[in-house]
């Protein structure tokens, strides 16, 4: 691949999803869209580029999916569902005991694993919500993956990854080779397609915003802005719940970390009121962008 194509790739990705790639992942490039452009007939890379350039709205978008990360499995990293089964629940549990209702939020809920896991784990705690509402929301860039997520339909060795024995024979029937999680789990979780790089105050506010493995692949402004307006979207005393290698440390004051649950944050009402860093930038990308 040629730098200016590789440099017009880079730049595209970065305006439509927020994909900030090094100088030096055209491999990574080279092993997702080599495939892609096989796929529409074009003889490679510089062929895709070519009808990129035409303004193919249709294939940019099968590029942006098919370079963005959907890795993911049940209970991924399980500390973040030990957090919200022992922390994050009983707290909202006592401080909601009025209103009786919680909003969750999935920002990056890939093919359906994270907020599966999350309604299973609402499910297991169901004698303790009688009576409550509790609406989980999962959004992703890719149609496709939210597609996948809505049936529910899993291999052999996606219920192995991560997911226990018990609550597959649970919440889970056999479908020739494929495993296939209960009606009642799937109507659970709500799914919508959402672009993060784009406003998303219509979506209402949080109790619990889990956004985890996402963020490492933006910019420095662009996570600030991330973080500022997923503060404006969460109740007060509301949890966000990061993944491993994701902090707001060193970037933004409008959430602080519980220091005894790692990768649990609350919003920060001492944080100063000022507008996150780079916004007119993302509003222009959001002009541009078609989703």
């Amino acid at each position: 691949m040629n730098q200016p194509d590789y440099d017009f790739l880079r730049k595209l990705l970065r305006e439509k999803s927020g994909l900030d790639l090094s100088a030096d992942k055209q491999y990574l490039i080279e092993s997702r869209l080599l495939p892609l452009a096989r796929k529409a007939g074009l003889a490679g890379i510089a062929d895709l580029v070519q009808k990129l350039k035409d303004g193919s709205s249709a294939l940019i978008n099968q590029v942006v999916e098919a370079m963005t990360t959907n890795e993911t499995f049940f209970f991924r990293d399980k500390v973040p569902f030990d957090h919200f089964r022992e922390a994050i629940m009983p707290e909202l549990l006592r401080a909601r005991a009025n209103r009786k209702s919680l909003r969750i939020w999935c920002a990056a809920g890939s093919t359906g694993q994270e907020p599966y896991s999350l309604a299973m784990c609402v499910k297991e705690m169901s004698a303790a919500l009688s009576g409550w509402r509790i609406e989980i929301l999962s959004t992703d860039l890719s149609q496709e993956v939210l597609e996948k997520s809505r049936a529910g339909l899993y291999s052999q060795f996606e219920v192995q990854r991560g997911l226990p024995i018990q609550l597959l024979v649970k919440y889970f029937k056999q479908v020739g080779e494929l495993w296939q999680i209960n009606p009642e789990i799937r109507a659970m979780v709500q799914h919508r397609q959402l672009n993060l790089l784009h406003d998303f105050s219509q979506l209402g506010t949080f109790d619990v915003i889990f956004c985890r493995n996402v963020l490492i692949y933006f910019d420095q402004d662009t996570k600030i802005n991330i973080f500022g307006r997923l503060a404006k979207a969460m109740e007060p005393d509301g949890f966000l719940v990061l993944g491993a290698a994701e902090t707001v440390v060193g970037l933004t004051e409008v959430f602080k970390p519980l220091t005894e649950r790692r990768g649990l944050y609350r919003p920060n009402a001492a944080a100063p009121a000022k507008p996150a860093a780079g916004l007119s930038g993302l509003q222009k990308i959001a002009s541009m962008a078609g989703r």
